[in-house]
């Protein structure tokens, strides 16, 4: 039975958070002998919450928050979070929906929640997508056009539209140009949003 460093299994595992399948290949043995090893001197692992919660907190950030915010930045900053509030999706962690998602037909609420995403949360562009909501009697690639200018987001990031088809015509006018989602999916900065408008309506 390997006789492995006690401490250096302890400071991998308990400190830095490692697997034992990464404490494995560190060590340049399998994880079984890590296991075993474990095992044999009372070494308590991870549940799966922990585990899981371990695994996030190591996910890479996607975006860089701006810190020092001017009085201006501060005015957007507010006006994001209140915007994501009535018009962006919420944590579902029965699903397993993490992603940050506006949908909204107003050109100019798209431009604003946009430049709160890139000057406040720091989003990195090539990240973003754009999901198209229209009727079956538009033209598909005409609406993409007119939300790529107002987006400045590229159609190679827009995703396979949803078309609607069961609409009454005497509707299909009511949305001009469509609605579209603005969607980023990083669960660290959708929890960050979360808890912005959280502090925000407790001081209320």
């Amino acid at each position: 039975m390997a006789n492995l460093p006690l401490n250096l299994v302890k400071q991998l595992y308990y400190k830095e958070g490692l697997s034992t399948i990464e404490i494995a290949k560190k060590l340049k043995i399998t994880p079984w002998i890590v296991q075993k090893f474990m095992v044999r001197n009372r070494l308590p692992r991870r549940t799966f919450s922990e585990a899981n919660a371990e695994r996030f907190r190591k996910q890479p950030i996607t975006f860089l928050l701006k810190q020092n915010l001017s009085p201006k930045e501060r005015e957007l900053k507010i006006a994001g979070i209140m915007l994501y509030w009535a018009e962006g999706g919420k944590p579902n962690p029965e699903s397993r929906t993490w992603t940050v998602d506006f949908a909204n037909s107003n050109p100019q609420m798209v431009r604003l929640f946009l430049e709160f995403l890139r000057k406040i949360c720091g989003v990195d562009e090539s990240r973003l997508r754009v999901l198209l909501y229209c009727y079956a009697d538009q033209n598909i690639e005409t609406l993409k056009r007119y939300w790529n200018k107002i987006t400045e987001i590229p159609v190679k990031q827009f995703t396979k539209p949803y078309i609607r088809k069961d609409f009454l015509l005497e509707k299909s006018g009511k949305m001009k140009y469509g609605l579209i989602h603005i969607r980023y999916n990083d669960k660290k900065l959708l929890l960050q949003i979360e808890d912005w408008i959280k502090k925000y309506l407790e001081k209320k």
